[in-house]
């Protein structure tokens, strides 16, 4: 007769175990799902009922404080500027951009946003404007003309703002009536960088010389929504070592502009043309296509990091080798187990190097879970997602999720587009802020994570 010895059976229970084990991922997922950590943040007022969404427009500044923009779509108010002292716990309000701009009284379209994170340098803060009267065409928001009695919409304009002083510059401003959508400076260089909405021209401004420059449209008709339609960049990292200025397009080409040449140049070595990012037409319209939708310059190692917009792919450039490496996807756990995309088709804007200086904080959203089952919600007929606070190590290419964001009485942040990490690591953003069956838009702290 057949006998199983004790090793034997030892060996075959063992095995019957991790079997089974292999055959129950979608449980397991489903556990951890319903078991997804939360973070509970507060939501601070700055008094302006007219604000709606801010993309970038935030810094986390030298003195401590948080500074901020929230945008206005009104043809009488435009956009506020304000700064939060955590030391303190006050928020200050510093100035209405239109005003700053030079344009108080004109009655002409104010200057509703700034949808660029601000720069500092000796002192300053250095920024631009942009314009937040639209009409929407399909997915696409197209410049609306004026109400009877108001002048066009007169341009975005760079401007300084005087941390010490509390003062306003005007620098310059765009042409043709266009808005800057993305901006980034050369602090070392003393230049400005901006591309222009909805035409897409790359601009330089010389601070010492004050010349403005504009090197063309790189984006075919921009966001003007005619058949070429291309979607605009919003991030322009900056080499400190030569000065050059990289973005790309939905094509998925990097571009550079040459300071040494004072020109502009497609890279050869590499493009963002990836599989990992999915398949896109370039004119759709209704997503960043192949594009970076937020980049930073990371100094040990003289390279830039980016996030593709609808898949959150973390991506590394290296300039001098004209070279990207996909490094690993920064969605939630929840959208990573699930294999699909997140909702805003555009991607994330809040990404940035926490306090550290090697930590990226990226704030994205993921599908609700509720009992174990991913569920579609929607509020005030929009859809809503939770949101998620990802850190990735650099050094130690660590991914961490944290968990979901939500208010003391149970409501999401909605529609973030915006971060700052303040020295004690408290998260800053501004989003939407559900209560009394409406919404309001406005500056939010994130307490800090391990």
């Amino acid at each position: 007769m057949f006998r199983l010895r004790r090793a034997d059976i030892s060996i075959w229970l063992l095995t019957l175990i991790l079997s089974i084990a292999c055959l129950l991922p979608a449980g397991s997922a489903r556990a951890q799902d319903s078991a997804v950590k939360r973070i509970t943040a507060r939501a601070l007022d700055s008094g302006f009922a007219l604000s709606n969404g801010t993309f970038n427009g935030m810094l986390a500044a030298s003195d401590g404080k948080i500074y901020y923009v929230l945008c206005a779509e009104n043809a009488d108010t435009g956009a506020q500027m304000y700064s939060y002292d955590p030391a303190t716990d006050k928020i200050q309000h510093l100035g209405d951009l239109t005003e700053a701009s030079g344009e108080k009284g004109q009655k002409s379209i104010p200057q509703g946003k700034s949808h660029v994170n601000f720069v500092e340098t000796n002192g300053k803060l250095y920024f631009s404007t942009h314009v937040d009267w639209y009409s929407v065409q399909g997915e696409l928001e197209m410049m609306a003309p004026p109400p009877p009695g108001y002048k066009p919409y007169p341009g975005g304009h760079f401007l300084s703002y005087d941390m010490h002083s509390g003062q306003f510059e005007n620098l310059g401003k765009a042409p043709e009536g266009q808005g800057i959508i993305a901006m980034n400076m050369d602090t070392q260089r003393g230049r400005l960088y901006g591309l222009t909405w909805p035409s897409g021209y790359f601009l330089r401004y010389d601070l010492k010389s004050r010349e403005l420059r504009n090197l063309g449209p790189l984006y075919l008709d921009g966001e003007n929504g005619h058949w070429t339609t291309r979607v605009l960049c919003r991030a322009l990292p900056v080499d400190p070592h030569d000065g050059s200025v990289y973005f790309t397009n939905a094509d998925g080409d990097i571009l550079r502009y040459r300071y040494d040449k004072d020109s502009l140049e497609t890279v050869q070595g590499d493009n963002l043309r990836k599989d990992y990012f999915g398949t896109w037409n370039p004119l759709a319209g209704e997503n960043m296509g192949y594009g970076w939708r937020q980049a930073l310059w990371y100094a040990p190692e003289n390279a830039i990091y980016a996030i593709h917009g609808r898949s959150s792919y973390l991506l590394r450039f290296d300039p001098r080798a004209e070279r990207v490496d996909v490094l690993d996807r920064l969605a939630s756990e929840t959208s990573r187990r699930s294999g699909m995309y997140d909702n805003f088709h555009f991607g994330y804007l809040s990404f940035t190097l926490g306090p550290n200086g090697h930590t990226i904080y990226y704030l994205t959203e993921a599908t609700i879970v509720e009992n174990g089952k991913r569920v579609v919600k929607y509020e005030h007929g929009d859809r809503v997602e939770n949101l998620h606070l990802i850190t990735y190590d650099i050094p130690m290419a660590k991914y961490n999720d944290h968990g979901a964001v939500f208010f003391a009485d149970g409501g999401r942040p909605g529609l973030v587009n915006s971060i700052a990490v303040g020295k004690d690591g408290s998260t800053y953003c501004i989003t939407d802020i559900p209560g009394n069956g409406k919404k309001r838009v406005d500056l939010v702290r994130i307490p800090p994570v391990q």
